[in-house]
C-alpha cells in the first residue's frame, strides 16, 4: 500500500471522519505541524510509519487521530499505545479524549504501574476501545489474562528510544507476541540509535521513515533516512549558555542567575536526590517558591509537585532524570542544568523540555572542572558551546508565581469534568474565563489554576456554589501534598 505523495496544509484536507474534524476544530487546531503533515497521510492510509520527532512536535495528535480513525463501533480493544512512563500514558490518554470529544462513546483506558492492579482489571471487564499504558503493566495484564488483543488494529510505540533505554524491550516483545500480525504499527522516537532500526525491522512491515525537526517546514521532503538523522533537532531553536563556576558555588550561581533573569518557570536538573533537596532548601530560603521531585518520593507526591509547577503556582522545580521522565510541561521558560549528564542523549532530552512546538527555549548550564568530560561529549554532539559570565548577586526579591492553584476534593470519582468546574467559576458574576488556567483532574482531586489577582475571589465563589448538584470542598494548594486537619475545608 503506498502513501499519498501530497503533503496537506491543514486538517480539513485529510481523509478524517467528520466527527474527528469537528473535534480538531473545537480545540482550535488549524495548520498542521511538520510531523502531522508528513506522517498523517501515511497513517490514515494504513501504512506503518517510523518517525523521528521531538517531544512537543504534535506527534501525539498524529497517532491519536490515526487510532481514532481506525475504530469500529464495537466495544473491543482496537488500539494500543505503549509509553515509557505512567505520566506520559496519562497525557496521551487525555489528548485522545480531547480529540474524540465530538465522537460518541469512545472509551479510553490508561494502565500504568505504581497504582493497584485490581481496579484496572475491573475497568477492563467493562470494555475499552483504546488502551494506553506502560509496557510492564500492559504485559502484566496480558500475562494474567485481563487484557487480550484479538481485535487490535493499531499498535503505537511512543518514545520508543526511551522505552528501550529504560529496559522495557523484553516486556514490549511479550506484548507484541500477543497482538495480531495483521495490524498497523506506528513507531515514534526522538532519536535513531541502532536499536530503533532493530525494533522497526522486528515489528513493522515496509515502514515509511519520516525524519522531522520541529523547525523544519511541513512541506519539505516527504521522507527522511532513519539511519542518517541528527540526534535531535533541538539545538537550532534553543538559546543555550554554559557558565563556569566552582562546584561548591553552583547553587549560588544558579540563585544569582534566577534573580537576574527572573524567568516565570525554571526546571532545574540535578544528578542526585541530595542536589534536588539542596536546590529546594537554598532557593526556598531566598524566597523562591520551589519544589523538588526525585525517585524516593511517592508517585502521588511527584505528581502534586509537577501539577503546581505546570499550573504556574511554583516557580522552580528541581528534578532528577528518573523523576522527570514523562512529564509534559508546556510553556517552560528555562531549563537549568546544575549537574551535567555525560550522556549527550540525556542532555538533549533535558533541554528539549523547553522550546516546545517550535518556540524558542532557553537553557543555562553551570559547569565546574568536574564536568569537563560531559562538556566534551555535548560539544561533539551539538557543536561549539557558547560561554557566558555568571551574573552578580541581585538584591531583588523573587517574583511571586503568576497563579494560585485551588484543590477540589471531587474529580473523576464523582464524574467531575473541567467544563463543570469552569462553569461553576464563571457563573453568575463569578470569575472571568481568562483568569482560569489549567484544570487538571485526577482520580480524587482536581487542580485548578487561577490568576493570583482572582484567587481569593475564586475560592469564595466556589465555596458558595454547588458543582453538579454537590457541595465541593476547596482550598488553596501548598507545596506539601498533605494538609493539616483544620485546613481540609479552608
Amino acid at each position: 500500500m503506498s502513501a499519498p505523495s501530497a503533503i496537506p496544509a491543514d486538517f480539513s484536507s485529510l481523509p478524517l471522519p467528520s466527527t474527528l474534524l469537528e473535534g480538531v476544530s473545537s480545540l482550535g487546531f488549524a495548520a498542521l505541524t511538520p510531523v502531522q503533515a508528513r506522517s498523517l497521510p501515511a497513517i490514515l492510509a494504513g501504512r506503518d510509519v517510523l518517525v523521528r520527532s521531538e517531544t512537543g512536535s504534535g506527534k501525539t495528535v498524529a497517532f491519536a487521530l490515526g487510532m481514532l480513525a481506525a475504530l469500529g463501533t464495537e466495544l473491543q480493544v482496537q488500539a494500543l499505545a505503549l509509553c515509557p512512563t505512567r505520566e506520559l500514558a496519562e497525557q496521551v490518554s487525555t489528548e485522545i479524549r480531547r480529540l474524540a470529544r465530538r465522537t460518541p462513546n469512545v472509551k479510553v483506558l490508561t494502565l500504568g504501574g505504581g497504582v493497584p492492579f485490581a481496579p484496572q482489571r475491573v475497568s477492563l471487564q467493562h470494555g475499552a476501545h483504546i488502551v494506553v499504558g506502560t509496557p510492564g503493566r500492559i504485559e502484566e495484564h496480558v500475562r494474567k489474562g485481563s487484557l487480550t488483543f484479538e481485535h487490535l488494529k493499531v499498535l503505537v510505540l511512543d518514545e520508543a528510544d526511551r522505552m528501550l533505554d529504560m529496559g522495557f524491550e523484553p516486556q514490549i516483545a511479550k506484548v507484541v507476541q500477543r497482538v495480531p500480525k495483521a495490524r498497523q504499527t506506528l513507531l515514534f522516537s526522538a532519536t535513531y540509535p541502532p536499536s530503533i532500526s532493530g525494533l522497526s525491522a522486528a515489528y513493522q512491515r515496509d515502514a515509511q521513515r519520516i525524519d522531522v525537526e520541529n523547525g523544519s517546514p511541513a512541506h519539505g521532503p516527504a521522507d527522511g533516512d532513519a539511519s542518517q538523522g541528527n540526534t535531535s533537532g533541538t539545538a537550532h531553536r534553543i538559546v543555550q549558555h554554559f557558565i563556569r563556576v566552582p562546584e561548591a558555588r553552583k547553587l549560588s550561581a544558579l540563585a544569582a542567575w534566577l534573580a537576574h533573569e527572573r524567568p516565570e518557570s525554571t526546571l532545574v536538573f540535578c544528578n542526585t536526590r541530595l542536589e534536588c533537596a539542596s536546590v529546594a532548601d537554598q532557593l526556598g530560603a531566598r524566597g523562591w517558591v520551589v519544589s523538588s521531585i526525585h525517585g524516593d518520593l511517592a508517585q502521588r507526591e511527584r505528581q502534586h509537585a509537577v501539577r503546581l509547577f505546570t499550573n504556574g503556582s511554583c516557580s522552580v522545580l528541581a528534578a532528577t532524570d528518573v523523576a522527570a521522565r514523562g512529564w509534559d510541561i508546556p510553556e517552560l521558560s528555562v531549563v537549568a542544568n546544575l549537574g551535567l549528564s555525560r550522556d549527550p542523549t540525556v542532555h538533549l532530552h533535558r533541554i528539549g523540555r523547553t522550546g516546545r512546538a517550535g518556540a524558542t527555549g532557553r537553557v543555562v548550564n553551570f559547569v565546574s572542572d568536574e564536568d569537563r568530560f560531559a562538556c566534551d561529549a555535548i560539544e561533539r554532539t551539538l557543536g561549539a558551546l557558547v560561554w557566558a559570565q555568571p551574573p552578580a548577586p541581585s538584591p531583588q526579591q523573587p517574583p511571586a508565581p503568576r497563579r494560585v492553584t485551588l484543590l477540589l476534593n471531587a474529580a473523576k470519582d464523582k464524574k467531575l469534568r473541567a467544563f463543570d468546574i469552569l462553569g461553576a467559576l464563571t457563573a453568575e458574576g463569578g470569575i472571568e474565563g481568562s483568569a482560569v488556567g489549567l484544570i487538571q483532574i485526577d482520580d480524587d482531586v482536581a487542580y485548578v489554576a487561577i490568576d493570583r489577582a482572582s484567587a481569593d475571589r475564586a475560592l469564595s465563589h466556589l465555596r458558595e456554589r454547588r458543582i453538579k448538584g454537590r457541595s465541593v470542598k476547596v482550598r488553596k494548594a501548598t507545596l506539601e501534598l498533605r494538609q493539616p486537619a483544620d485546613a481540609a475545608n479552608s
